[in-house]
């Protein structure tokens, strides 16, 4: 093989020097880097033989599994660019981003068979289908992942294998939250060094024992089907997420390292089986995905006795952007120590950050000017799929536009303060939702929450406080607009307190506000 800048290379180098370790545990089996490596070019072969065309879109429509795990490789092995697909999709979303990306080969466990079976006829360029898991399934075509497998060969001429480092190798599509997914388009280069850069920032090693928590269809589960592997780790692949199974396997499997969204923490650190499951082997939890709070970060780490750290990024910047890992001042008090590691963190190496006003001009780092973030970093996409003009408007002037508003203090700390669309502006003045969520997560009896604006004939728009309680915990509106007045300037807190059982979450447990907000818009 060449030496282009490839995560290619990350394979072979686990092949090479940890053939016999153990690189995969599945659900009732496990694999050595040897067996991973063989059965990546398997697939890889499959997909050549079957007449993948150069650059053609593979997608699955899959749990966190090995055959997910091997497409990271097999796919990119064949020329071929992966496109994972989120599992919580409705049908007509994978029938638009299937077709908009024009994928040539659908693999999909057995268990969202008969969904996509009724958009097969509308699939324009999907021409094989091939079923992944053990689940029996009667009936209706695809062919057996296990099948292929079995039946192509498990050498791979690396030799003959032409990769230009700035070609596609993975296609992921945005939420589509404000109208059509798009698809982000990330380049070998960009995986292989931002494998790098997470690697050198989290400290990876050989020794870790990785629990995929987060679903490798959402940014590729926070790069780990890279950077783990480059460093010769242990996978441990989690079915979905569920906190009873978590516990189980961080004793199970003396897991070192895994990350969350706060929702999944809060339903972890709140599970009866928490303080009893043996936690000795972590060594680090990082928090993504959405704001983190201090309250949070501390409950995280008296129940799980190691290091939590909070961290930022997006699909669209590969993803990893900062983690609130770099301080080293000993003398914070513990309360302080709190605030900074839920806080967005310092850049990684390799990665920019400002932030700027609505001129794109930067604005000091004192940590009380606010504005959008904007980054250069190895990560950052090619593009979005067929979408040059929403592109170029993100992309300029050298720097990615994130769309989300953050203040820098001086040692270079970024806290986000609020997605631009999620800012409320009542009565002239900026209110952060995530400042107020903050705050409500900080109350004894507050298990979630989510701060949306609603109309308000005074004021032109107010925050709605929507909190799902602890079980067994009572609270009434008015003792938690109180609690928040005692802590917060009282233009920023909400008048209204409404109680759900639960709010509604995306595939990763990311708290779906668009959702909330479209429910309540004339609330």
């Amino acid at each position: 093989m060449n030496i282009p800048l490839t995560p290619l290379r990350f394979l072979e180098r686990a092949r090479h020097l940890f053939r016999d370790k153990v690189a995969v545990i599945g659900r009732d089996r496990r694999w050595t880097y040897k067996e991973y490596a063989e059965r990546s070019y398997c697939l890889a072969n499959f997909l050549k033989e079957s007449g993948l065309t150069p650059g053609g879109r593979v997608a699955f429509l899959a749990y966190n599994s090995h055959e997910l795990l091997e497409a990271y490789y097999g796919v990119l092995l064949a020329g071929g660019i992966l496109l994972p697909l989120n599992i919580r999709l409705r049908s007509s979303d994978f029938r638009y981003i299937l077709n908009d990306a024009g994928a040539e080969y659908l693999f999909v466990d057995r268990d969202f068979w008969d969904e996509i079976d009724t958009i097969r006829q509308d699939l324009q360029s999907v021409k094989t289908f091939v079923l992944l898991g053990s689940k029996p399934r009667t009936g209706r075509g695809g062919i057996d992942y296990e099948e292929i497998v079995a039946k192509h060969s498990s050498s791979f001429d690396l030799d003959i294998l032409e990769v230009d480092e700035n070609s596609v190798a993975e296609l992921f599509y945005t939420s589509g939250t404000t109208g059509h997914p798009k698809g982000v388009m990330l380049t070998h280069r960009n995986l292989y060094l931002h494998a790098l850069e997470v690697a050198i920032a989290t400290g990876a090693r050989e020794s870790d024992i990785h629990l995929h928590t987060i679903p490798l269809f959402h940014v590729n589960g926070w790069g780990t089907p890279q950077f783990l592997t480059g460093v010769g780790g242990t996978h441990v692949l989690l079915h979905r997420f569920d906190p009873a199974e978590v516990l189980r396997l961080i004793e199970e499997a003396q897991v070192t390292t895994f990350s969350m969204v706060p929702t999944m923490a809060i339903a972890l650190v709140n599970h009866p089986d928490a303080q009893q499951t043996d936690c000795s082997s972590l060594r680090l939890i990082t928090l993504g995905g959405a704001a983190a709070n201090p309250t949070l970060v501390q409950q995280i780490e008296e129940t799980f006795g190691c290091p939590c750290i909070a961290g930022y990024g997006m699909t669209e910047t590969s993803p990893v952007l900062s983690l609130s890992n770099s301080r080293s001042d000993r003398s914070l008090s513990s309360s302080e120590r709190y605030r900074v590691q839920a806080m967005t963190g310092r850049p990684i190496p390799g990665v920019e950050v400002q932030i700027v006003d609505e001129q794109d001009q930067f604005l000091p780092w004192d940590g009380k000017a606010v504005g959008e973030i904007v980054v250069r970093a190895d990560g950052v996409m090619k593009g979005y799929w067929n979408q040059p003009a929403e592109t170029a408007h993100l992309k300029r002037n050298g720097w990615f536009h994130t769309g989300d508003m953050a203040t820098i203090d001086p040692d270079g700390y970024l806290l986000i303060v609020d997605r631009k669309k999620d800012i409320i502006i009542s009565g002239g003045e900026n209110i952060s939702s995530l400042e107020i969520e903050k705050t409500l997560m900080s109350h004894a009896a507050v298990l979630e929450c989510a701060v949306i604006p609603v109309p308000d004939e005074v004021w032109g728009e107010a925050p709605l406080g929507l909190v799902v309680l602890k079980k067994g915990q009572k609270a009434c509106p008015e003792e938690l607009i109180k609690f928040c007045r005692s802590r917060l300037a009282h233009f920023k807190c909400p008048n209204r307190i409404e109680f759900l059982e639960s709010l509604p979450k995306g595939g990763t447990g990311k708290i779906l506000k668009h959702e909330l907000r479209q429910l309540y818009r004339n609330a």
